[in-house]
């Protein structure tokens, strides 16, 4: 994932466009707290390369969005 002031979905409907699930929580940058998810899943359940997800921390109570990035081939 990448911290981004990104616009949203990419446009695409390929499997090249999907993007790595975001975790339901993360390491607040600041604080080092837990910082959770809070954007809710699109209706499709697929995440698409671009789309932005915000996390707030539970501790300093910051909000993090960020930009999905592909999902790894392997």
């Amino acid at each position: 994932m990448v911290i981004s002031g990104g616009d949203g979905h990419s446009g695409g409907d390929s499997t090249d466009d999907l993007a790595e699930t975001p975790p339901s929580e993360i390491v607040c940058v600041d604080c080092g707290g837990p910082a959770h998810l809070l954007t809710p899943p699109p209706e499709d359940g697929r995440w698409l390369v671009g789309d932005v997800v915000a996390y707030r921390c539970r501790d300093c109570r910051d909000r993090w969005d960020m930009e999905l990035a592909a999902r790894e081939q392997g």
